[in-house]
């Protein structure tokens, strides 16, 4: 399980090593966070949901979808609250904000990656490769703004690698606590971790992709991730 977990956890540091390296205009990390987008819309439709709602009652794992805006509201606010504290104190703090906000997803990336391990490997396995080209860009973009912040190489590649703390106790939290927990309770994990990425997709991940210079394959790029993780499915899975 920690080893499905460190994959995307590996996705998104060597998508912070590539930012220390190489230039990548706004138009192809758009291209990136789009196709990015797509996987990820992929495992909550393809994977996820269907998965979540095999159970007995069905609309509980519905409401705990609705309940994943909640919490994405929640981490929102939380974020805010955060850079809110550190405002006027940006050049010295402001990481801080960045370095809570990719940790409290992959976090969540982390219970998803744990508790599918506990219903199935298989869909364990699936969500993790699943989840690592589309921390690629993550990586990418939060190594960028760090260093437009004005941190060193050492402390940003020190912040990449701190990265996969959050991912491995998310795994580890949502594996050994669900283990033994009834059936729809992990259900509904699933399925709330499902909405609160659905969120993270329209909310973060889009909006940051045209926040600057957009590329007009963009809507190719989105197919071809949700595409991409299809095929996947499909003849990984078996």
């Amino acid at each position: 399980m920690l080893i499905l977990a460190a994959m995307p956890a590996a996705g998104n540091f060597l998508g912070a090593l590539f930012s220390e390296f190489f230039n990548v205009s706004d138009r192809y990390l758009s291209l990136a966070l789009h196709l990015a987008a797509g996987i990820v819309i992929a495992v909550v439709g393809l994977e996820l949901m269907p998965e979540a709602l095999q159970g007995p009652s069905p609309w509980i794992p519905i409401l705990a979808f609705l309940g994943g805006g909640v919490v994405y509201l929640g981490i929102e606010r939380a974020i805010s609250f955060l850079r809110t504290r550190l405002q006027g104190r940006e050049e010295r703090t402001g990481p801080l904000a960045i370095f809570a906000g990719v940790s409290l997803d992959l976090f969540s990336d982390g219970v998803m990656i744990g508790t599918a391990t506990v219903l199935n490997p298989n869909l364990g396995l699936l969500l993790a490769l699943g989840q690592v080209p589309a921390d690629l860009p993550e990586g990418f973009a939060a190594a960028a703004t760090l260093r437009h912040a004005g941190l060193s190489r050492r402390t940003r590649i020190l912040m990449a690698l701190g990265f996969t703390i959050p991912i491995l106790v998310g795994a580890s939290l949502g594996y050994f606590a669900l283990r033994a927990a009834p059936e729809i309770l992990t259900l509904s994990v699933l399925a709330l971790t499902g909405g609160v990425l659905t969120c993270v997709v329209i909310e973060d991940m889009i909006a940051e992709a045209h926040r600057n210079d957009t590329s007009s394959f963009d809507a190719i790029a989105l197919t071809s991730g949700f595409a991409l993780f299809a095929l996947i499915t499909v003849y990984v899975a078996g």
